[in-house]
């Protein structure tokens, strides 16, 4: 049995997917037994928890062979990330209770980096859970390509791509969600010692003024990329009701400057097959 928590969500669910389609029982651990009903239709055990409460961890990862960790993020985290540090505490307290076979932690490009800014969540988490005294993998994706579904309706409407990643001609590891679920249910089982990192990206990198293309021809329109000046940021984010901006800035800060990246050689790096057009065409098709 796996124990698959955010699995309402792309990756969680692209990952049970990947799993049910091999034979492989699973357990949807989730916070609202009324979003499992498609889930236990496809023949899944259901459990209930929350993502900071250890006790119902516990009990959902209990007599799993392979648990998914998907923490949730915070995109506006205060100050010292006390968000992510009770999930941290509680999946840690879970897993030491429980004691499955083995974890796969879904992580982030750059977890390794020393200076704060908001993927730092994931650093913690990697810190605590590598303590853990069962096999651990860390997944960790690059850039997901469904972000760009914030740009769907500038795209189609104005033709313009804001971009925060910058130069605008800088290819960056970019990766489609289902490859990130498909490879973390291929991880989950495997078998392994020890702690491991396992880097994803897609078929090729992608910059800013390829989204803009792959979105001309998806719209059929011309789209161009447009960089967001960074001496705007700070007003922008706390003009949008963020209340911690900096963590975010200096995300995107690490992207751009290059400090954050993936830790491995390319050649160790696993390529997903999904291609930007057939995300941003689907992008397009939710928000028709």
């Amino acid at each position: 049995m796996y124990a698959i928590t955010g699995i309402t969500g792309k990756v969680g669910g692209a990952l049970a997917r990947t799993l049910l389609a091999a034979g492989q029982p699973v357990r949807a651990v989730v916070r609202d037994i009324g979003r499992a009903g498609t889930w236990a239709a496809r023949g899944c055990e259901v459990a209930t928890a929350h993502m900071d409460d250890a006790p119902s961890l516990a009990a959902a990862f209990r007599g799993a062979q392979g648990v998914f960790i998907l923490p949730p993020s915070e995109f506006d985290p205060a100050p010292g990330f006390p968000e992510a540090r009770a999930v941290i505490d509680a999946v840690s307290a879970a897993l030491l209770q429980a004691r499955p076979g083995k974890v796969v932690c879904l992580s982030t490009i750059g977890a390794q980096a020393a200076e704060s800014n908001l993927l730092s969540q994931r650093t913690l988490m990697e810190q605590a859970l590598r303590k853990m005294p069962m096999p651990v993998t860390f997944l960790r994706p690059g850039w997901f390509m469904e972000n760009a579904a914030w740009d769907v309706a500038s795209a189609r409407d104005d033709g313009i791509v804001s971009s925060f990643l910058q130069p605008l001609d800088k290819a960056f590891p970019m990766v489609a969600t289902e490859d990130v679920g498909r490879v973390a249910a291929e991880l989950l089982q495997q078998t392994w010692h020890g702690v491991r990192v396992v880097e994803l990206e897609g078929p090729r990198r992608i910059s800013p003024k390829d989204i803009a293309s792959a979105f001309a021809r998806v719209l059929h329109r011309p789209v161009q990329a447009r960089a967001v000046d960074r001496q705007t940021w700070e007003a922008l984010f706390l003009s949008q009701g963020m209340k911690y901006p900096l963590p975010r800035m200096r995300m995107l800060d690490g992207f751009n400057e290059g400090w954050i990246d993936f830790e491995n050689r390319p050649d160790d790096v696993i390529r997903g097959q999904v291609e930007l057009d057939t995300v941003l065409a689907a992008l397009v098709s939710q928000q028709a």
